[in-house]
Order: structure tokens, then C-alpha cells, then sequence
């Protein structure tokens, strides 16, 4: 939100501004919540006496353990949609889709739109 505020606008302490203001909003602490994981019952390691005396391995391969990041802001998105319009998913799926590829990504310097097309939509 910043990057693209920050192209039309600017002021003392803006960054600090709109981070409070996304902060504060009721859509994104319902949004953001589920990511949110309680810290669990800490246990101590066990450390092995002697090399080669505890060995594992895994046989499960091939596997994201993660989903990837597009599509967790993706859902994020559409679930900011659903709660602020009240409606179902499919029907902001195009708005968001628009957002997401317009909107400004820090591992490229610029939206994917723009980094895809050489200019800006």
C-alpha cells in the first residue's frame, strides 16, 4: 500500500502513517489472524552420546510443506473481499486478480503486470 501511495502522494512520518492505518483495519486483523500461530510447549533436544547413535530419515519427498506465496495473498485478498462486500469468492476473483498483478512486489521492484509487459496498466 505504501509503494503505491508513495508515487502519487508524500508527507512527514507517511510510512509510519499508513502502517498504523492498515494496522487498525477490522478487515485485515480478520484476515491476518489465522496466521497467527500460538507458540507451543518448548521441549529439550536430545543430543546423541555418540556419532551415528540416533539416525532418521526421511522418505516423504517431493512435497511443498508450504503453500506458495501468491497463493496465500491471493486468498488473503479474496478473503478481505468476501468480508468487506459480503458475497461470495468467484465474484471478486477478476478484481483481485487485477489488484494483485498491479499492485507493487518488493522482490521485483515494480508489479508483475509491469514486469511482464514493460510498462504500467
Amino acid at each position: 500500500m505504501y509503494n503505491d501511495l508513495k508515487k502519487m502522494y508524500w508527507w512527514s512520518g507517511m510510512k509510519r502513517d499508513v502502517s498504523k492505518f492498515v494496522s487498525k483495519c477490522l478487515i485485515f486483523q480478520q484476515v491476518k489472524a489465522e496466521h497467527q500461530v500460538p507458540s507451543g510447549l518448548l521441549l529439550p533436544v536430545m543430543v546423541s552420546e555418540w556419532k551415528w547413535d540416533r539416525i532418521t530419515m526421511d522418505f516423504v519427498s517431493g512435497l511443498s510443506l508450504m503453500p506458495k506465496k501468491k497463493d496465500v495473498i491471493l486468498e488473503d485478498m479474496l478473503r478481505c473481499c468476501v468480508l468487506e462486500f459480503q458475497g461470495s469468492w468467484e465474484r471478486y476473483l477478476l478484481l483481485v486478480d487485477f489488484a494483485y498483478n498491479n499492485s507493487y512486489q518488493s522482490s521485483l521492484k515494480m508489479s508483475p503486470y509491469e514486469a511482464l509487459y514493460g510498462r504500467k496498466c
